[in-house]
């Protein structure tokens, strides 16, 4: 069996490119099924086990491929252009079922770590510490610590002991899988410190506690400001793209509307998002804690989703506050499209 040319990336790709792999059963499929097809955890269940390399691509502020290879494969055999394939990826996301016994798994991972090290040294890599919703909290801590010791052991027999490794706990039935690829994504976009410093201006400048540059269909962040994240914002920014997006079925095609506010089953009161054209997504919702959710449609398939304090401090309204923000979200979109326009003519010269 010879593995298809087209489904090798090709080094002078634009993609980013992203290896998932990891012993058979181990959840990658399920992984690819949910973070990129929203499907829902139970319904992989039902998956079958990938015969061959699956590759799932998406269009962000950068353009990312994710390459899904099948457990059973051995892709050091002479038929494998393994040196073509390690060598031209961002990073390597290493799957271990972490309710099954992973001495096999390790003893592969440090196998194709040996490899990809040294064809490809700047490859990124990434260890999920999968399935953890099945293990109680000690358990998961215990198997963490476990996991790492004896990958260090590993690399330290090879003479690997300078090779970076990152290591997640994940689930599907949580965030952590979205949280996980989030930051695994980043290290892949040059721009990142950039964008990082264009948040933080945002938030200094408006009434603002947590901003995040989402990737609208996965719920990758593709970026936020330097202040640490918390899961729970997160997951409540995540899911206010689904609101949003659910209530865009409420409107007919002439722009008209039924204005609607309804509580949330957190104490929330959503109003509907504004009539838009299909690049100008907005929607702002109403926490009972005197807070606000934020979304604005940036480009290529990102949104901007902030937390809006209650700002008394300065004795703002928030149709002021809303006011402020939506000037500064707005000259936000133009630098970042102007930082994709420089990067693609950066491609474009490397060319």
């Amino acid at each position: 069996m010879v593995m298809e040319a087209t489904l090798i990336p090709n080094p002078k790709d634009s993609n980013a490119t992203i290896l998932l792999m990891g012993l058979r059963r181990g959840g990658k499929s399920s992984i690819c099924k949910v973070v990129f097809h929203n499907m829902q955890p139970l319904d992989t269940l039902y998956l079958e086990s990938t015969s061959k390399p699956t590759t799932e691509q998406f269009s962000s502020l950068i353009d990312l491929s994710v390459m899904e290879l099948p457990g059973q494969l051995n892709y050091f055999e002479p038929n494998y252009d393994s040196e073509r394939l390690f060598s031209s990826v961002g990073a390597l996301v290493y799957v271990i079922d972490s309710q099954d016994e992973y001495l096999n798994a390790l003893t592969n991972l440090s196998m194709i770590i040996e490899f990809a090290y040294k064809v490809n040294p700047k490859i990124h890599i990434e260890v999920l510490i999968h399935k953890i919703d099945g293990l109680s909290e000690d358990y998961r801590m215990d198997a963490q610590r476990d996991i790492m010791q004896r990958t260090g052991d590993e690399l330290l027999d090879l003479g690997l002991e300078g090779v970076q490794v990152s290591f997640y706990l994940t689930s599907i039935f949580d965030h952590s899988i979205y949280e996980a690829f989030s930051r695994i994504v980043q290290k892949l976009i040059p721009e990142l410190p950039s964008l990082e410093n264009m948040l933080d201006n945002l938030v200094q400048h408006s009434s603002i506690d947590k901003v995040f540059l989402f990737d609208i269909n996965s719920k990758i962040y593709v970026a936020t400001d330097s202040s640490p994240v918390d899961i729970q914002t997160y997951e409540v920014c995540a899911e206010f793209i689904d609101i949003t997006i659910d209530l865009e079925d409420l409107y007919v095609e002439d722009g008209t509307s039924s204005h609607a506010n309804g509580g949330g089953t957190d104490g929330t009161s959503t109003s509907a998002p504004s009539p838009r054209t299909p690049t100008d997504l907005k929607s702002i919702s109403h926490l009972s804690n005197g807070s606000s959710l934020y979304l604005k449609q940036m480009i290529r398939g990102l949104a901007l989703v902030a937390v809006i304090r209650n700002d008394e401090v300065n004795n703002l309204t928030i149709d002021s506050t809303v006011a402020i923000i939506d000037y500064n979200v707005v000259l936000f979109k133009q630098s970042l499209m102007k930082m994709w326009e420089n990067s693609r003519l950066v491609y474009d010269e490397d060319q």
